[in-house]
């Protein structure tokens, strides 16, 4: 090889790793932003990790969940994994907390300098000691190795640490966590067996989002986040549904096809979720946590037949990297993408 195409290459190889290391613009803090990093259910699609959505307020990262394949989309958007504070889990579903050691570990080696906080209902507090030990050994090794001059590896900033948020019986919702500007709460949903389930809301100086987390129809949830501009939605179609456990049946898997079955007792559908937007007067709906998109049998047609049958409404599916950012100081609803 000639040494002209010699250093060409190396120039090139340079670059992307420049690219590649290189952090993405800080958040503005005068800006409430949604990031879209997994968008499926928990069946495997090309092109959608499972559910995971990510808020960037006062330059700061929070995530709701954080499902397979999620930090992948963190890495090669080069958002700033070093800002992150706290992960709102939902519920414990394997497709809502399959990443959560990956992406703790992946923050704390971009420079996080305090533990990464996991916040939810009963039960986070056994995932946080879990990921802690498991990646215990991990975690001394990296120190092992590349704590030393100016990089520090400070073991405690690279932990998790649990804080369990109980709704009081009586209530629908709770404070879950504040940090200057920005204010979020639980929200019960209902996703039984799975007791308690949460949804979100994040306030921010006048703007709001709430995510719906799994569950079927909740009118509280309406209520919850009545003034809010945008609501994320869970969906599943319950036709497909249908049709997917009776195909299962048909080729001799009667377990897998039950499964499907027990699904249409504890999510909602796309309709359902342009009614309860509607009865909230958000103004926009995100449809997210897609269950059947991907799938040979898909069609966005037939996945939303019936949404605009209940009067006006701003309403979109998500895919992943949609972005929505919402200007403090404005009513202004802006859709992106990275």
């Amino acid at each position: 090889m000639s040494p002209i195409r010699w250093l060409g290459r190396a120039a090139l190889a340079l670059l992307t790793l420049t690219l590649m290391s290189a952090p993405a613009q800080a958040q503005a803090p005068d800006t409430l932003k949604v990031i879209f990093c997994g968008t499926s259910g928990p069946l495997p699609v090309v092109g959608r990790a499972k559910p995971c959505t990510a808020i960037q307020a006062g330059g700061s990262i929070y995530l709701v969940d954080i499902g397979p394949e999620a930090t992948e989309n963190f890495q090669l958007w080069r958002l700033p994994l070093a800002t992150a504070k706290a992960v709102f889990i939902t519920h414990l579903h394997s497709d809502h907390i399959g990443d959560l050691g990956e992406f703790n570990m992946q923050s704390w080696v971009a420079g996080r300098p305090q533990p990464l906080a996991v916040v939810g209902p009963d039960g986070v507090d056994k995932l946080a000691t879990g990921m802690n030990l498991a990646y215990e050994n991990d975690h001394e090794f990296r120190k092992a190795h590349h704590d030393h001059g100016a990089f520090r590896f400070d073991i405690p900033a690279g932990t998790l640490k649990a804080k369990v948020v109980t709704i009081p019986a009586a209530a629908q919702t709770a404070e879950a966590w504040k940090d200057g500007d920005l204010t979020v709460t639980a929200i019960r949903v209902a996703h039984e067996p799975i007791s308690p389930a949460y949804g979100y809301r994040f306030d921010y100086k006048g703007r709001s989002v709430v995510i719906s987390g799994d569950t079927r129809p909740w009118p509280p949830l309406a209520t919850a986040s009545k003034g809010a501009d945008v609501m994320i939605h869970e969906a599943q179609n319950a036709d497909m549904t249908r049709q997917m456990a009776g195909g299962l049946k048909m080729l001799g898997n009667p377990r897998m096809s039950s499964l499907m079955t027990d699904t249409l007792t504890y999510h909602t559908t796309p309709v359902e979720a342009a009614d309860l937007a509607r009865a909230a007067g958000v103004k926009a709906l995100v449809l997210s946590h897609l269950t059947q998109a991907g799938l040979p049998f898909y069609t966005p047609e037939a996945f939303t037949k019936g949404m605009d049958e209940g009067g006006k409404l701003d309403w979109r599916l998500a895919f992943d990297g949609m972005t929505i950012d919402l200007p403090v100081g404005s009513a202004e609803v802006r859709f992106g993408k990275y």
